[in-house]
């Protein structure tokens, strides 16, 4: 595994962590945070051992987005994200769960970071903003569309047109975060959301967070069409009745001991 200078990767059974390491700026994102988080990614995707993937931020901030001394100098860090940089996305496809564990501040890249993991688990004292048009820049990896998809178009609208910090609580509400819990429980509570995930068959975990991928970036009635033709494919490639009833045991033991 590589060594990184602004991104720590360390692991939990079959969870990966990886860590934005740039505390002292709040996590903000340099050219080369932004290098080094995906290839971290990357590393972590291709790793057999690591069937999911935990985000975070190091110190009291997630991300405050783009660094700004940076981008105020010789705006490297501008070319390094989005279209610029031939890339909508911070990292590749990793057809792996991510879970983000916000800890603290997620604010504009940093916000758009976290709208890229499938799930979210937010610290009591996180907080989410878009300032992108008050620094006077568009987004360029995916704000505009992945934001309205998780809060509805026009709260996504205040957001980017107010700036204002949305606190972890309101978040919940909104629908941006899955959970939140306090502080001290964070990474324990990401790691175990994400080990669970890590029990399903990675090839099945990869292609429903594709098929969630496709399906969300179309029509309702294209996306019935393509779940239709995977449901079909999947089948027809990987179902047997022999492994119906082992499976069907398991997800029973799994209920019953939730439940006790």
């Amino acid at each position: 595994m590589r060594i990184y200078e602004t991104v720590l990767v360390d692991q939990t059974d079959a969870v990966a962590v990886v860590t934005l390491d740039r505390p002292e700026r709040r996590n903000a994102l340099s050219s080369q945070l932004i290098r080094e988080l995906s290839s971290a990614m990357e590393d972590a995707a291709a790793d057999p051992s690591a069937r999911a993937i935990v985000l975070t931020g190091a110190g009291s901030a997630f991300c405050a987005g783009l660094d700004l001394r940076e981008l105020g100098t010789s705006g490297d860090n501008m070319r390094e994200a989005g279209p610029a940089a031939g890339d909508n996305s911070p990292w590749p496809w990793l057809g792996k769960p991510v879970v983000g564990a916000v800890n603290g501040p997620a604010a504009t890249g940093g916000l758009e970071i976290a709208l890229h993991c499938d799930v979210l688990v937010a610290a009591d004292t996180a907080a989410f903003a878009d300032t992108h048009a008050r620094v006077g820049v568009l987004p360029g990896w995916g704000l505009s569309y992945l934001l309205p998809e998780a809060v509805g178009l026009r709260r996504a609208r205040e957001m980017s047109l107010t700036g204002r910090m949305v606190p972890a609580v309101e978040a919940l509400a909104w629908g941006l975060v899955n959970r939140v819990v306090p502080g001290p429980d964070l990474l324990a509570t990401a790691i175990s959301m994400a080990t669970a995930m890590a029990e399903l068959d990675p090839t099945a975990s990869a292609a429903f967070l594709q098929l969630y991928r496709d399906t969300s970036r179309t029509t309702v009635a294209e996306a019935a069409e393509i779940e239709e033709s995977r449901s079909f494919a999947w089948a027809d490639a990987h179902f047997t009745p022999e492994g119906v009833a082992p499976r069907s045991d398991a997800i029973i033991a799994r209920g019953s001991a939730q439940l006790d």
